[in-house]
């Protein structure tokens, strides 16, 4: 009786110890690799509380907020774009990994294929639309005005010998029209919950030398918190290298 008690005392004394950190993510594979990494966090004495949201917006708005701790679902360019635009000051932790960023079509099976005035659709935000932009230019079907601007618009399309029409839509949604356009750019997070397999079914996909890492979140005031840290090292372990490798065979790649 003594030892039961003394076991539950331990474990009621680890209980109110437990720090805990409630991040927002996306849900593949964001969530995804946070789960895994739950149970081991549990261990070292932090109390993980995923998130999941379908947008791109309001886990850095909530973050910011202090309604949340941190998030994991974004690169470093859009973070600077939207600090930047919203006036907010998050921070990036730790990088984690690549989603190469691809081109998706349900009625043609190569590029070549697309007709002239093909429909084409890219995000709406300004990173992630100047990314599809930059991959439509390597792919030789549009030329931009500097090939260098990571925040390219369809206004900044200098030639266009398919005449393609670009139109921009929200992340989200691309997936749900692909059927109704020639060619959706889709980022890697959207096309696996629609178990598109980018290493496959993307007719032009980034290399995995792409720049756009994703990054776990914060605020100033807490990046350095001993929670923070301990996930942080967590998402950088080799443990997650291997799970990564495993569960998404090339269609995200580790960045660390």
């Amino acid at each position: 009786m003594k030892k039961l008690l003394a076991a539950i005392a331990a474990v009621a004394a680890f209980s109110a110890q437990a720090q805990p950190l409630t991040v927002a993510a996306t849900a593949v594979p964001h969530a995804e690799i946070l789960e895994f990494v739950k149970p081991a966090l549990a261990k070292d004495g932090v109390e993980l509380n995923v998130k999941v949201f379908t947008d791109y917006v309001q886990p850095n708005v909530q973050v910011a907020e202090k309604r949340l701790d941190a998030n994991f679902f974004q690169h470093q360019p859009y973070l600077d774009e939207f600090n930047k635009s919203r006036g907010t000051t998050l921070v990036s932790v730790a990088g984690v990994h690549v989603e190469p960023f691809g081109a998706y079509s349900s009625t043609v099976k190569s590029l070549a294929e697309l007709p002239q005035g093909a429909n084409v659709v890219i995000p709406n935000d300004a990173t992630n639309g100047g990314r599809a932009l930059l991959l439509l230019e390597k792919a030789g079907l549009i030329k931009l005005k500097d090939a260098s601007n990571i925040l390219a618009t369809p206004k900044d399309i200098a030639e266009n010998p398919k005449s393609i029409k670009v139109r921009e839509l929200e992340a989200a949604t691309l997936p749900r029209v692909l059927t109704q356009v020639d060619l959706a750019l889709i980022n890697t997070n959207y096309a696996l919950e629609a178990k598109l397999n980018p290493t496959k079914d993307a007719l032009i996909i980034e290399g995995s030398d792409s720049p756009y890492v994703n990054i776990l979140v914060a605020r100033a005031d807490n990046q350095d918190s001993v929670a923070m840290q301990k996930l942080a090292k967590a998402l950088n372990s080799a443990e997650v290298k291997a799970f990564i490798l495993e569960k998404y065979q090339g269609a995200v790649v580790p960045a660390f």
